[in-house]
Parts: structure tokens; C-alpha cells; sequence
């Protein structure tokens, strides 16, 4: 009996933790509505739920020294609140507490694992979009392929950015540097990671800005250490000296053409941003534009809508919303593109301050022959039209059209 009554005792009170965590979990999760739901309590509340998480780490670090074994297995079935896996409460759809989704062009891809093997196109911009990197040069004139087809003549500092830029396959043999497109405010480069990654793709990154940082310091400091400014405080200090912006823009290429469109586009970056210093009263963003009583964000020739004859092309209202997803209009797009008709576009993404068409439409707003008006709010996520708003955005166009 001496040898069975202290492990009776023991599991007894092994029990009791395991009991104690589950019950604080279910306390913790009404706090959290209760919380949700009573906001002039949130002070006292916020102790409650402080106090819970303290019992039950004490708890977890009892029954760690009663039983590992056993505590490392009650670790995966009762997580403490930090690690606990997605439901209604941490779901940012379902947070009262998450506030409003904003619009972010550095925003990761949510569920992506950025260890795996996958191909990026990633955008870099200098702080405050200063042009360190060099000038755009060439003429827009010239024939594709030419050395006088646009393109940037490279500072010194641009260079050294290059280079790091080329360099990440020394420091990471897993990635594949594909391609660079220097432009003199910012960068677009295609990496293909090969093989898994130890590290994140964005701690990759952060090693490349690090380099770039000791480039910029050097060329454009004239030092070999940031200089020390008494006046700043330690915050201010690190973001005086930092070359980049802060973040980063991915893009996943996972469809299939899709490299070779983006190869495209980054070769022909230098010659649209001249194109665009030729003709900016054509590729500027105008918001709020108004003709009668709609409000339009708009880029391209907004004298198209004084022109005397206009036609509406419509969805007919016959179509279902599966009809609408599969021919989104890109027939009769690249009709009127082919034909070189003025085209004034009715889209439901709204256009963002530095938003230019892009493909065969950068060349037709070039010759002033394409409008783009945007009756609602930019938003990156991917969305599918509707056909309610391909009725809406119909009744727009009729408007235009009889005006």
C-alpha cells in the first residue's frame, strides 16, 4: 500500500491539472465573448483573461514536472490561448476585434508556405520613392530588342544592388535568381525556389536589404557605419539609414504562361514609365471625376466622353452569373483593341494612385483612344464579377452613352 498510495495520489492529481486546463480554456472563451460583446468592461475583463493565462501556464508547468511525458502529450490536446489552431474566435472574418480588412500591397499570401517550392515575382521600392538606382534612357519611338529600346542606365549604387540581387543563390543555393528589372525608384525580380527553404522567403529578403543597406551606406553616406545622430531617437535613427521601403510586394506565379507574361512586362517597364513622362495627362489618376450625377476614379483620355456618338456594349441580362465568370467580356475587349476603336471601360476594381492598363490596353490609352472609369473602391483581393454588378455597371454605360 506504502508503494501504491503515492501513485493513486499522482494520477489523482494529474487529473485534477488536466481538468483545470479544460476549464479554463471554456472560461477563457466566454471571458472572450463576453469581452466581445461588453466593451465599456474591457479593462476589467483584460485582467480576468490575464489572470486565467497565468493559472493555466502554472498548471502546464506542474504537470511538467509530475509527468513529461504526459505533459508534452496534454501540450498538443490543450495549447495554451497564444497557440490555439484557427476557429470562429481567431478567424479575422469572425474577430470582433480584427477591425476592417485595408487594402496592402505588402500583405503575405494567406496559407502559403513561403518555405516551399514556388516561383516569385517580388517588387521593391526605395523610401520615398527616391530614384538612387539610375535614369531611364532610349526612345519610345525605337524597335524591340534595339539599343535605343528603353531602358535604365545604372548608378554606381544600382549596381551594387544588382549585384546583391544576383548574389542571393550564393547565400541561399536553394533559389534560383531568373530574372532583375532595375527601374530608378524600385525593382521587380523573379526568384524560383528550387528546393525547400530553412528560412522563410522573407527572411531572404530581409538578407538582401541588409546588403543593399551597406551598399547605400557607403556609395551615398560615404561611410562604412551608419553616423551617429544624437537628436534621433533609436526608432528614428534605424529608419534615417534604411535604402528600402518598408516591406515587400510578392507574387505567386503558379498559372501556366503567366512567367513568360511577367518576363514581358518587367523587360518593357522602362519603356511604359517613359511613355507615361511623354504623355502623363493620359496615365494620371483622376479621382472623382464626375459626368452628371456619377462619380468615377478614371485614368486615360477623359475627353472620350464629350465625343458625339457613343454606343453601350452590354452583358446581355439574359446571362447567368456562370456565363458572365467565363467570357468576362475579353472577347469584345480585344475586338475593339484589334480595330483601334476609342474605348471607354466601365471596370468594378477601383484604380489605386499609381494604377496604369496594362498589355494591349497600355498602348491603345498611349494613343489617347482608352478611358478607364471606376465607380467603386480599389480592393487586392481576386474577385469574380457579379452579374448584379455587370447590371449596374450596364445602366452606367447606357447614362454615358445618352449624355
Amino acid at each position: 500500500m506504502a508503494q501504491i498510495a503515492p501513485a493513486r495520489c499522482r494520477a489523482r492529481r494529474e487529473r485534477r491539472l488536466v481538468d483545470l486546463q479544460e476549464l479554463n480554456q471554456k472560461r477563457i472563451q466566454g471571458i472572450i465573448l463576453e469581452y466581445a460583446s461588453k466593451p465599456q468592461q474591457k479593462g476589467s475583463l483584460g485582467q480576468k483573461i490575464g489572470s486565467l493565462y497565468n493559472l493555466m501556464m502554472d498548471s502546464a508547468r506542474l504537470n511538467k514536472r509530475l509527468h513529461p511525458l504526459q505533459a508534452s502529450h496534454q501540450r498538443q490536446k490543450h495549447q495554451p490561448l497564444s497557440f490555439l489552431p484557427m476557429t470562429d474566435h481567431t478567424d479575422r472574418s469572425n474577430n470582433p476585434f480584427a477591425g476592417e480588412k485595408k487594402p496592402s500591397m505588402l500583405r503575405r499570401c494567406s496559407g502559403n508556405d513561403y518555405r516551399a517550392r514556388r516561383m516569385y515575382m517580388i517588387t521593391m521600392t526605395t523610401a520615398n520613392r527616391t530614384p538612387w538606382f539610375g535614369q531611364i534612357v532610349g526612345s519610345t519611338n525605337a524597335p524591340w530588342g534595339s539599343e535605343d529600346f528603353p531602358h535604365i542606365a545604372l548608378s554606381p549604387l544600382g549596381r551594387a544592388v544588382g549585384h546583391c540581387w544576383f548574389d542571393i543563390h550564393t547565400h541561399h543555393p536553394e533559389i534560383e535568381v531568373v530574372m532583375l528589372q532595375m527601374m530608378p525608384d524600385h525593382l521587380h525580380g523573379i526568384l524560383f525556389v528550387k528546393e525547400e527553404l530553412t528560412r522563410p522567403l522573407g527572411k531572404v529578403i530581409n538578407g538582401f536589404k541588409v546588403g543593399c543597406n551597406k551598399a547605400f551606406r557607403k556609395l551615398i553616406l560615404h561611410e562604412e557605419q551608419p553616423a551617429f545622430n544624437k537628436n534621433l531617437t533609436p526608432k528614428q535613427y534605424g529608419r534615417s539609414q534604411l535604402l528600402w521601403a518598408k516591406g515587400y510586394n510578392d507574387r505567386i506565379l503558379y498559372q501556366d504562361g503567366q512567367y513568360e507574361r511577367w518576363k514581358k512586362y518587367l523587360y518593357t517597364n522602362p519603356y511604359r514609365l517613359l511613355m507615361k513622362r511623354e504623355h502623363p495627362e493620359l496615365f494620371k489618376v483622376q479621382r472623382n471625376l464626375r459626368y452628371g450625377n456619377l462619380s468615377f476614379s478614371a485614368v486615360g483620355n477623359r475627353f472620350l466622353l464629350d465625343y458625339p456618338e457613343k454606343i453601350a456594349l452590354r452583358c446581355s441580362r439574359s446571362m447567368t452569373t456562370e456565363d458572365i465568370e467565363k467570357k468576362k467580356q475579353k472577347t469584345i475587349m480585344r475586338a475593339l483593341v484589334d480595330g483601334s476603336f476609342p474605348v471607354v471601360f466601365l471596370q468594378e476594381n477601383g484604380l489605386t494612385s499609381l494604377a496604369k492598363p496594362g498589355g494591349t490596353r497600355f498602348a491603345l490609352c498611349a494613343a489617347g483612344k482608352l478611358l478607364i472609369l471606376a465607380p467603386w473602391e480599389h480592393h487586392n483581393e481576386r474577385r469574380d464579377i457579379t452579374r448584379s454588378q455587370c447590371l449596374e455597371l450596364n445602366d452606367m454605360a447606357q447614362i454615358l452613352a445618352r449624355q
